[in-house]
């Protein structure tokens, strides 16, 4: 920051603070030449600071919690931008009664979220009402939306129906150029509508930190009627903000996986739901010096066309942010171009210098920031001076260089004011003069702006209407093979793409299956422990939508079910996952086709998800018109630049997701003579396939847009291993027993054909495990690692030790001699990795490689268990995939 800046604050601020505030500012004359100050009301929050009562410490904010309540909020609205303009409480008429107000006689409601209209007479702005004394939880007041209409002066709940009012959190509102409102709520009325189809009951499910119900957005009429879910993420979806083009950017907790590097990123979305784009931030969370963690978050239009952010971590013991400007029209992140060249020009900070590191700065510190839009480059910003509290009298002073090294000082509770910041000029002067132990917050000027364009609704037409009807959107992939960017097929696309010059056993992509996330239900809903996610919960549950063969050149057209998040994983011809683990949920809109060039690598740094940023796609598809693809079956006749499953779809249907991994063998060079391959199918168990009700038999015309396979391992899994897998000759003579728990099984007597050392390392069998009396004992044996057994003198099986090289030694690093004067080596067990891993099934060695072809189980199990197992675990091995299946805590 300049130094100027840097005085003039401290020169406004210190020397008495509010006494030298007025002292310090221009003459009333130059606000008066100042229209846009002296012309246009100010609408703002006014707040408490809340203490802890036993610490004495501030109370800070979660934001990854937006239902938090923080109670004696009230909405003020001032005559103008001028500090002696007088300011009058709008909101507190709503709570009248003296149950709203503590002992001391002050209001207990919360305020927040402020949007003005495009006239700039009214105002949208989320309220809640007071805490119950002695309510649960579930009983307790909503934050709900409301409006303020400045000329009539009258205060109203957008949804009038209390009935309807408490049904969710409503939060973040703001205007659509169409008069209805935009805003986010744990309603999810549309996933609660696919759960009862679900047979699950109807539940706001919680975000991935199953900490709170998710917010995700939501439209309404300016009545509150017709509310329609448009966004199905599993986390919090907040912060809409309606741009001149008339889309919606919003921030999204990306958090599936609950991976190292998730966090709250930029999106983008139609009105509708429809043109769901990731946008901006997902590698750029350690934009902000001091501190790794920083989320994109309230999202405002500037003067420039770019967007005024807070950058600032989930929690925040002072309310401190780091507004900066983002460039989304020209960056996918802080230092990536959407042409994928590299350039650190995507966000600047709006005032230099600022960091999040918890320590005190001669700056002061910054909450929100609202721009004029006046063309000036001024913004009303929330802002605190630098105070330190002398600990030896308790006196409030300034802070200099000194006093901030000096420890006969410690930090003091903000006093966040309302303040007019010139950035060109390096000034900012007071709106509202600051007070102790009071926040001033979201300061917003109540003027007139252009109207938004309008988008209207999404109509599909032809197969995608009718496909729409049946609850699908479409998805299409260009090609699995590109990757990044980069081609890579084994012998190229075109190449693998041709059947003659690459068999369909030389083709690495076989299969492409559809997941979807399970719900979260809170423990009123169903309390179950989180034993019930098994080995880990990165993953928490998830159900298979279906499967779909990929086509020779890589791609894929599939109807895929409307209204869910779901993700997509590449599969070999076994059911085993190639790709990386998808963790950014995917959604459509009844009849909307989503279009992807292709796949992605967790670690590049390439673009990934935006439509308009990232290298250009590297298969073009067909060349000619009406040609077929070289080598194909005639009737597969493509259009100029069509991909394989375009042409599919055009010529015979769209793919219809199906509950077995099925491939027609030769489909494409006679598609009259193709065989069908079901060898992997669940028909194929003598065990219960994990699919149950009307779908348990589902054919290509039973399986809907509402089934699902969900695995369980006490039902699906575990009986694997007892069945009955005995090789007898024509006379029914026993030649071999194959049941796996013949071997693994630590409860067998020893005889010559069971090596009791191999049942000590993995015992197959049931009954609930030593380590989780919860789990089996054999899904204790196959994900965690165990130690190497042996038998003692006596006959039991011990833990085999062996000399770690060290040995025992005293407080002061000398040995620990024995009775005879050795050295004392000191002894550990002998660890035995587990079988498999929730990584995947790839990743699960030890378990593949002995049913690999001349492995030692080589044929023990049939194709179509080894898929059940693989595909369990490339979803994260739970223990339980239907929370509603877990007995209760």
């Amino acid at each position: 920051m300049p130094h100027k800046f840097n005085k003039t604050i401290r020169l406004l601020v210190f020397s008495g603070l509010l006494a030298a505030l007025s002292g310090c500012l221009p003459s009333a004359g130059s606000q008066q030449a100042d229209p846009v100050v002296v012309e246009n009301p100010v609408l703002f929050v006014k707040r408490p600071l809340l203490f802890d009562i036993n610490s004495g410490a501030l109370i800070g904010d979660n934001l990854a919690d937006p239902s938090g309540f923080r109670p004696g909020a009230r909405l003020f609205v001032k005559a103008s931008a001028s500090i002696d303009a007088p300011a009058f409480d709008v909101s507190s008429r709503a709570f009248s009664g003296s149950q709203y107000r503590d002992d001391a006689g002050r209001l207990l409601y919360d305020v927040k979220d402020l949007h003005v209209s495009h006239d700039g007479n009214r105002a949208l702005f989320a309220m809640r009402a007071p805490e119950i004394e002695g309510a649960d939880e579930e009983d307790q007041p909503t934050w709900n939306i409301w409006e303020y209409d400045r000329v009539a002066d009258v205060l109203r709940r957008i949804i009038t129906s209390d009935v309807t009012a408490k049904a969710g959190q409503d939060v973040a509102p703001a205007y659509l150029p169409d008069g209805r409102i935009v805003f986010s709520s744990t309603r999810q009325r549309a996933s609660k509508a696919i759960l009862l189809d679900e047979g699950k009951g109807q539940f706001s499910g919680l975000d991935e930190n199953r900490n709170a119900p998710a917010f995700v957005l939501h439209t309404m009429d300016d009545e509150g009627d017709n509310i329609q879910q448009i966004t199905f993420n599993q986390s919090h979806d907040l912060d809409p903000l309606v741009t001149d083009e008339g889309f919606i950017v919003f921030s999204r907790w990306d958090n599936a996986g609950q991976t190292s590097n998730n966090g709250v990123n930029l999106y983008r979305v139609n009105p509708d739901g429809t043109g769901l784009s990731y946008l901006y931030g997902r590698h750029s969370h350690d934009s902000v010096p001091g501190a790794r963690n920083v989320q994109y978050l309230k999202a405002r239009k500037t003067d420039s066309n770019s967007v005024l952010v807070q950058l600032r971590p989930f929690e925040s013991n002072d309310y401190a942010s780091a507004p900066a400007e983002v460039d989304i029209n020209n960056y996918v992140e802080a230092g990536l171009r959407i042409d994928g060249v590299a350039d650190d020009g995507g966000q600047r900070p709006l005032i230099p210098g600022i960091r999040l590191d918890g320590e005190l700065s001669l700056n002061g510190r910054y909450g929100s920031v609202s721009p004029l839009m006046d063309g000036t480059g001024r913004y009303l910003v929330s802002w605190t001076p630098c105070r330190l509290s002398e600990t030896a009298s308790g006196r409030i002073v300034n802070c200099t260089e000194e006093r901030l090294e000096s420890d006969a000082y410690v930090p003091a509770p903000p006093v966040y004011g309302l303040w007019l910041l010139d950035v060109a000029n390096g000034t900012q002067r007071p709106i509202v003069e600051p007070s102790e132990g009071e926040q001033f917050d979201e300061a917003m000027l109540m003027r007139e702006r252009s109207l938004e364009d309008f988008i209207p609704d999404d109509q599909p037409m032809g197969d995608a209407a009718t496909l729409a009807d049946e609850g699908y959107g479409i998805l299409h992939i260009r090609s699995v093979y590109d990757m990044d960017g980069v081609d890579r097929a084994p012998n190229g696309i075109a190449a693998t793409a041709d059947p003659l010059r690459t068999s369909a056993e030389q083709r690495p992509a076989r299969f492409l299956r559809l997941e979807k996330p399970v719900s979260m239900p809170d423990e009123n809903v169903k309390d179950f422990d989180n034993s019930a996610f098994g080995r880990s919960r990165g993953q928490l549950m998830r159900e298979i939508l279906g499967y779909v063969p990929i086509e020779p050149d890589g791609s894929v057209k599939v109807a895929v079910p409307a209204n869910v998040a779901f993700a997509i994983s590449v599969l070999d011809a076994q059911g085993r996952r190639t790709s990386d683990r998808h963790q950014n949920w995917l959604s459509v809109r009844p009849g909307e086709t989503l279009e992807c060039q292709g796949c992605h690598e967790s670690g590049s740094p390439v673009s990934h998800g935006r439509r308009d940023a990232g290298p250009e796609p590297v298969w073009s598809g067909a060349n000619t018109t009406g040609q077929p693809f070289p080598n194909t079956d005639p009737v597969f006749y493509p259009d100029m630049g069509d991909t394989m499953a375009e042409v599919y779809a055009r010529v015979k249907d769209i793919r219809l997701p199906l509950p077995d991994p099925i491939y027609w063998a030769d489909e494409w060079v006679d598609f009259d003579g193709s065989v069908e391959d079901r060898s992997l199918a669940y028909e194929n168990l003598q065990t219960p396939p994990p699919v149950s009700g009307a779908c348990a038999n589902a054919g290509a015309d039973a399986w809907t847009a509402n089934c699902r396979a969900v695995i369980n391992y006490e039902t699906h899994i575990h009986p694997l291993w007892g069945l009955d897998r005995k090789v007898v000759d024509g006379g029914g003579a026993l030649l071999e027993d194959h049941t796996c728990t013949r071997c693994h099984n630590i409860e067998v007597p020893v005889d010559p054909d069971i090596d009791v050392f191999l049942a000590a390392d993995l015992d197959l069998t049931g009954g609930p495990s030593d380590a989780n009396p919860s789990h089996f004992k054999s899904y204790r044996e196959l994900l965690f690692p165990d130690n190497k057994q042996e038998l003692n003198p006596e006959g039991v099986l011990v833990d085999e030790m062996v000399d770690s090289g060290e040995v025992l030694r005293d407080e002061e690093g000398e040995s620990i001699l024995d009775e005879s004067g050795h050295e004392q080596p000191i002894f550990v067990p002998i660890p035995v990795p587990a079988s498999m891993s929730v990584n995947g099934a790839r990743a699960s060695i030890r378990f593949s490689e002995v049913f690999k072809a001349g492995g030692t189980h080589d044929g023990r199990l049939s194709p179509a268990e080894l898929r059940l197992i693989a595909e369990w675990l490339d979803m994260g091995a739970q223990y339980y995939n239907n929370p509603f299946d877990a007995p209760d805590n």
